[in-house]
């Protein structure tokens, strides 16, 4: 099957093939690392939400938990379309930077690019100044997929929508509920491990104008 980008990918990787060495190894391991440090994000996120609201420890915890249902409906999702990955199915295209994963890994959509978007959206939502941060970060590994070789455009596009759409309507169905637990959680009838996972009751907490 030709796909319309699939000239588009064989630019992209011929474009990647006449980088420099140092540019292909560094994308190569961006695009597993970008994962290690949207979960440092995330954990960071986690430990600034416990001084804050009960409403923002909530999303906070929410937004990874969020983002896994995401991937969990991308790898159903791919189980359904079944498209092969670009790397063996377009003619014509340089070798893949990466390894191409094997059959039955299937591409649409990019599992990678999915939980990018999950994640960086999520995370802005916990915290929205970091959308500044998260947006690039998500469209760099993205492109990555593409760059090195595992993936089509619209693979990495859809990804990235997909996993966007899913984690947000997942927080702002569960908000209200996770908050709840969370104010519950914060009660000095809590155990003490408890107490320090979610932070102070909010009556404790530092007044912020």
């Amino acid at each position: 099957m030709d796909f319309e980008d699939a000239e588009l990918y064989r630019d992209i990787t011929d474009f990647a093939r006449d980088t420099p060495t140092w540019v292909r190894h560094t994308a190569e391991i961006w695009t597993e690392a970008g994962l290690l440090l949207f979960a440092a994000l995330f954990v960071t996120t986690w430990w600034r939400a416990r001084r804050s609201t009960s409403r923002a420890f909530a999303i906070a915890a929410l937004a990874p938990l969020a983002t896994a249902v995401a991937y969990l409906c991308s790898e159903l999702l791919k189980s359904v379309v079944t498209q092969e990955r670009p790397c063996r199915a377009v003619p014509g295209a340089t070798a893949s930077l990466a390894a191409c994963p094997p059959p039955g890994d299937w591409s649409f959509p990019s599992n990678h690019a999915t939980i990018a978007g999950a994640a960086a959206l999520t995370l802005a939502l916990a915290r929205p100044t970091l959308l500044w941060l998260t947006a690039p970060l998500a469209l760099l590994m993205a492109f990555s997929r593409v760059f090195v070789g595992v993936h089509y455009p619209h693979d990495v596009a859809a990804g990235l929508a997909f996993g966007a759409l899913v984690a947000v309507a997942a927080v702002r169905l569960t908000t209200r509920p996770a908050t709840r637990l969370t104010e519950a959680m914060r009660t000095a009838s809590a155990p003490a491990f408890v107490r320090w996972l979610t932070g102070p009751e909010e009556s404790r907490l530092p007044y912020r104008r």
